[in-house]
């Protein structure tokens, strides 16, 4: 032990990279035959790819809450989606009291950003800067109207800390461009011994299936078959992996790829309703079935987590918040729900001998104002899918 600890750094960059609504059939190092993601598929062959990770939520925010606070989102006051543009059809509130990921990384001497899309609220008390960011530079609204004008109802939520800006260009492109810069001034400084934390939150490939007209070309040439909504779909996921690859890319030039643990991973499945993939499972974004919680996850840092290696350990959004406090050393203060999978990721045998839970809670005519829940017991999983119909039991392993 004591010759491992003098090897590892005792606080690594942190790299958490979230993308929205990538569903596990998605990414060809998880069985896609019809879409390419070459630089994703670099970045998993270098660490551990998991198969049996789950987000804590089927929608965006909730999952966002669970990963940022290590809590499970309804005890942060997140049970539902946080909508900015109409408050009344709100179902989430991220509570002042809770403690984020940045706010104790900070206090063990890291630089603390949010690249990207935020979806926790827009209220004073719950901006990334108030819970411990030291930039954010993303969009501070929920979902996107349009990848090019950045508009929610009419409404400018892109922001530099507290500044309005109107960035131009794709959204993806946007946010890939101010990750791989902050990553380039963070060793431009000179300052080696200060540690940062980036937290990159990608809006895609979420709605509107909306990619660049050149990278739409590229994928009807090759797949001159596909659905026009997959083909789509596809294009936008190949635009998003050009970019993961990139900021890759800056992390290595910079010379700090040893030094930086990076998490890939998904907010919710794949929605169905646009071409997306969740492989054999059932179900997709929104649902409780598999298909819409079981997401693709992997943890790269070279020289401490083996290349091509992978863990069928069962995970949670809630055990990355785990785990990022125990790379850095930091004792997390007051209740957690999440675990670190720190000895996993070193390579060592496992067991987490819990019991899993979800809920979801939403205001339309399917939900009106009510909860959706599910828990996994070892093999088993109680679901109730929609509000309206009885509970389903199903053994996951038989």
């Amino acid at each position: 032990p004591a010759a491992i600890a003098q090897q590892e750094p005792s606080r690594p960059n942190i790299v958490v990279i979230l993308v929205d609504d990538l569903g596990v059939g998605d990414l060809s190092c998880y069985g896609a035959k019809d879409l390419e993601t070459p630089a994703i598929d670099r970045l998993v062959a270098r660490g551990m790819r998991f198969s049996n990770a789950y987000a804590n939520c089927p929608v965006c925010s909730p999952t966002r809450a669970a990963l940022l606070s290590g809590r499970y989102p309804e005890l942060v006051g997140v049970p539902g989606v946080v909508r900015t543009h109409s408050p009344l059809d709100s179902w989430g509130y991220l509570a002042p009291s809770s403690r984020l990921l940045p706010e104790l990384l900070k206090g063990a001497g890291y630089r603390t950003a949010c690249i990207g899309k935020w979806h926790l609220g827009d209220q004073p008390e719950c901006l990334p800067n108030t819970k411990g960011f030291d930039l954010f530079h993303g969009f501070l609204g929920d979902m996107m109207d349009d990848y090019f004008h950045h508009r929610r109802a009419g409404i400018n939520y892109m922001r530099r800390d507290l500044q309005e800006i109107n960035p131009k260009g794709h959204a993806t492109d946007v946010f890939t461009d101010w990750a791989v810069n902050y990553i380039v001034a963070k060793r431009g400084g000179g300052d080696e011994a200060e540690p940062f934390f980036l937290y990159l939150a990608y809006n895609a490939p979420h709605t509107p299936i909306q990619p660049p007209k050149d990278w739409l070309a590229k994928v009807r040439k090759r797949e001159p078959g596909m659905k026009p909504a997959r083909s789509r779909l596809v294009a936008l996921i190949e635009h998003l992996d050009f970019g993961i690859g990139r900021v890759v890319d800056a992390i290595d030039a910079a010379g700090i790829a040893d030094s930086t643990l990076v998490i890939f991973s998904s907010d919710n499945g794949g929605q169905l309703r646009v071409g997306a993939s969740n492989g054999s499972l059932r179900g997709g974004k929104q649902d409780l079935y598999e298909g819409g919680i079981r997401v693709p996850q992997a943890a790269v840092w070279p020289g401490r987590i083996a290349p091509g290696s992978t863990a069928g350990l069962v995970t949670l959004s809630v055990d990355l918040f785990a785990t990022c406090c125990a790379v850095a050393g930091v004792a997390s203060t007051g209740a957690i729900d999440g675990v670190s999978i720190l000895p996993t990721l070193r390579g060592a045998s496992q067991e987490l001998e819990r019991d899993l839970f979800w809920t979801r809670k939403e205001g339309n005519q399917r939900y009106m104002g009510q909860s959706v829940w599910a828990i996994r017991s070892g093999p088993w999983k109680l679901l109730q899918n929609d509000p309206q119909q009885p509970f389903e039991l199903y053994n996951l392993i038989e």
